[in-house]
């Protein structure tokens, strides 16, 4: 094995391998932000977003 064998998959493998696992994270995580404002908006509001609305709320007065 060369230097340059080694470096390239170095490279590859772990600083290629760990952006895509990031930009995959980000994408659920807005995937997952539209659809919490897509319920929101929509009317009536789905149960499980009321749900999980009157959760957050009772957390944040405690």
């Amino acid at each position: 094995m060369t230097p340059l064998n080694i470096a390239m998959g170095f490279f590859f493998g772990i600083f290629l391998g760990v952006g895509c696992a990031l930009a995959v994270m980000y994408s659920i995580y807005t995937g997952g932000y539209r659809k919490a404002i897509a319920d929101s908006l929509c009317d009536p509001r789905p149960a499980k977003y009321t749900q999980l609305l009157q959760k957050a709320q009772a957390q944040e007065i405690k």
